[in-house]
């Protein structure tokens, strides 16, 4: 009976941080709010849904909302959850990926466009350029060219911002941070990849190149999902939810606080942006907290179940994924539009309907990731 005792009060302090971080939250919003309507921090509607009546009025909706969750869920771990085993790496790359995305959000919005020269053109400078030297050169960094052209099929049709490239380059310096921390600090144990009914995989090195992609991949995954008001922040909620109870029950109480410090200010951010929206998570919200979603999965040891527990995100992402492959191997689309929540919007679903069906398919996703883990 005290060990049940024990851990109804560790569960209770945990869920006081979900009430913090909400209530941080509520506090600072208006403040965050006036900011973002003062510097008119607006992105648009994007080009392709503009004809769309239901999005004519997010053509003057603030983007960066999430700072909101980024910084509320920063200081609270700060002041009262910091711990070198545990949290400061995860915080640490959700900073990383934060920082990233603020900076394309504001880029595209400020920025001058930015051109990046077409491989054919490179290959025929290498062939005609008056200047030898500058031929060898071109001809040394046509692999980086190619890269930079290849990564171009993944990005989205505005030239402002940072580019897909630097965009990939960057996260996997905070992928590379989360995996050399997996490997070198968390122990052994993390170098297995732990499934569903006592079947574990000893990935040994090999975890480390896993850990980076996981970490790239989720984080993007976010960032895709991220379309409609309430949309990503309504999944998220549901997501840390289940890894708040994950961490708690498999022991990690520092990663279950930060956790449900996530979710109060998810509460807060989503009441703020379920529609109309007063403001938008923007690239700031949607790579740091999908970094931080992978990042926590990863350091409570439940790689296996990642992708039921991050469902929708995952299958947003593989929406686009197929639209490109399709697009570009067959000259044809799959949907009417990727990902996946634009199609069902170019179908004649009403954004209210493609967010709650999105919500509570998710939702049952999760508890069965949830489930999953627990076997």
């Amino acid at each position: 009976m005290l060990n049940i005792l024990q851990g109804t009060a560790d569960l209770a302090y945990i869920i006081g941080f979900m009430l913090i971080g909400c209530i941080t939250a509520f506090l600072w919003a208006p403040l965050l709010t006036r900011v973002l309507y003062r510097f008119n921090v607006i992105k648009g509607a994007k080009t392709e849904l503009q004809g769309l009546g239901s999005h004519a009025y997010k053509a003057q909706t603030p983007v960066m909302g999430g700072l909101l969750v980024i910084l509320t869920v920063a200081l609270i771990t700060f002041l009262f959850n910091w711990s070198r085993s545990f949290t400061w790496v995860p915080v640490s790359v959700m900073l990383i990926s934060a920082l990233l995305g603020g900076i394309d959000d504001l880029m595209s919005i400020y920025g001058a466009e930015r051109q990046s020269r077409k491989l054919s053109h490179i290959m025929n400078l290498i062939r005609v350029h008056k200047d030898w030297t500058m031929r060898i050169w071109y001809a040394i960094t046509l692999p980086w060219t190619a890269f930079k052209r290849m990564s171009v099929w993944l990005g989205s049709r505005t030239r402002r911002g940072v580019l897909v490239h630097e965009k990939l380059i960057l996260q996997f310096i905070a992928g590379a941070v989360t995996a050399w921390w997996v490997y070198s600090k968390l122990g052994p144990a993390w170098h297995y990849i732990y499934l569903p009914f006592d079947f574990n995989i000893d990935a040994g090195w090999l975890i480390m190149p896993i850990v980076v992609l996981v970490v790239m991949f989720t984080a993007n995954a976010v960032n895709i999902a991220d379309g409609m008001d309430g949309l990503a922040g309504g999944m998220l909620i549901t997501t840390f939810s289940a890894l708040t109870l994950l961490s708690w029950i498999n022991g990690f109480g520092e990663i279950a606080i930060l956790n449900a410090t996530t979710v109060g200010a998810l509460v807060t951010y989503t009441y703020f942006n379920i529609k109309p929206a007063r403001f938008m998570m923007g690239d700031v919200g949607s790579l740091g907290l999908g970094a931080l979603l992978a990042v926590n999965t990863l350091a409570i040891g439940e790689l296996g179940s990642l992708f039921f527990l991050g469902f929708m995100f995952y299958i947003e992402a593989f929406s686009v994924l197929i639209q490109v492959g399709s697009r570009y191997a067959f000259g044809r689309k799959v949907f009417a539009m990727a990902p996946l929540h634009h199609h069902f919007e170019i179908k004649g679903w009403s954004e209210e309907k493609t967010v709650m069906r999105f919500w509570v398919i998710h939702f049952i996703f999760v508890v069965f990731g949830f489930w999953l883990a627990l076997h």
